[in-house]
């Protein structure tokens, strides 16, 4: 076995990690949902975030291994972050580094290996988004470039430990936390020709609730809103709090009916929670639903201003 070199310049490596105060933190879903993207494009049965500490990798997200970290010198990570692309092993067995590693020989049965290098703006090479399989497998050109789309969004989220990117109020991603994620989910998508499919949402009726009931029932209304979001949509879905009473959701590898199909479902457990939970008021919404056509609409921006105005223009059929 072949255990991983020291990096070149591994002290300041090292104190990088260490800034940003994430090590031994407790799992978060803007990590967990990329690795979930990860875990079901590639048809793994392993996805990992893996921070590369000075004597073992630590796992801030984990899918399919009972593990929060294991030795660095027996990691494949440990090899990865020493390059600048994707470390791609295609079969560990016959691979004369790593046929004799405990984590080949044993559990997990590591056979398929590629790790993108996580790096910081500064060039720091912190660790790997990584997927792991039990069987040989080889990556194409295009799977590639999106592992390396994968990794561009887990580094924005590692860049954006410091930035305020989640709502307030609601305590569900921001403008800005989305459209961080949002950005690279949306090339990655028309990269790979995945249908996505995008729903603008306007929550009706909000300034007479406010009016009648008071700014303190306004805020709890879009709590619930929010809180019903959270509970409702799938894993994978990305959705945020837009400003005001205007939300989004961005459902990848979904067409337009299946994505009717979830607001429907979505309208009608927002109902039930209204019921719940006692409001004097219908907690019901106005949405504008596009699926994407990535050559009328060649980036986020264009399909979000266009969702929009769908949206705009179901709530005026409505008054």
């Amino acid at each position: 076995m072949q255990a991983p070199s020291t990096p070149i310049g591994e002290a300041s490596r090292l104190k990088a990690l260490k800034d940003l105060d994430i090590l031994d933190t407790m799992p978060e879903e803007r990590f967990d949902r990329i690795t979930r993207m990860a875990k079901r494009l590639f048809d793994v049965p392993i996805a990992l975030v893996s921070l590369v500490d000075e004597n073992r990798q630590w796992f801030k997200s984990c899918f399919g291994v009972d593990a929060s970290e294991t030795p660095r010198d027996v990691s494949f990570c440990g090899h990865a972050i020493l390059g600048d692309d994707t470390f791609q092993i295609e079969d560990a067995l016959a691979d004369p580094r790593f046929a004799d590693n405990p984590l080949v020989t044993g559990y997990p049965h590591i056979r398929f290996y590629a790790g993108h290098p996580l790096t910081t703006p500064d060039g720091e090479k912190l660790g790997t988004l990584c997927i792991i399989d039990t069987k040989p497998k080889s990556l194409t050109k295009d799977d590639l470039i999106a592992l390396d789309d994968l990794a561009v969004m887990v580094e924005q989220e590692l860049a954006a430990l410091q930035m305020a990117i989640t709502d307030e109020l609601t305590n569900i991603s921001n403008r800005r936390g989305f459209m961080k994620l949002a950005h690279y989910s949306f090339a990655m998508c028309r990269r790979q020709v995945i249908p996505l499919t995008i729903a603008y949402m306007d929550l009706d009726q909000f300034k007479p609730i406010n009016d009648q009931y008071g700014h303190a029932e306004g805020d709890n209304a879009l709590r619930l809103f929010a809180e019903q979001m959270r509970v409702s949509f799938r894993e994978s879905d990305l959705f945020a709090r837009m400003g005001g009473d205007e939300f989004v959701v961005m459902f990848t590898d979904t067409n337009e009916a299946d994505a009717t199909e979830i607001l429907q479902r979505f309208a009608s457990d927002l109902s039930a929670a209204a019921k719940q939970h006692k409001l004097a008021y219908p907690l019901c919404f106005s949405y504008g639903l596009l699926e994407v056509d990535f050559t009328q609409y060649p980036s986020i921006d264009s399909a979000l201003e266009q969702a929009d105005q769908l949206m705009y223009r179901h709530k005026s059929c409505q008054r």
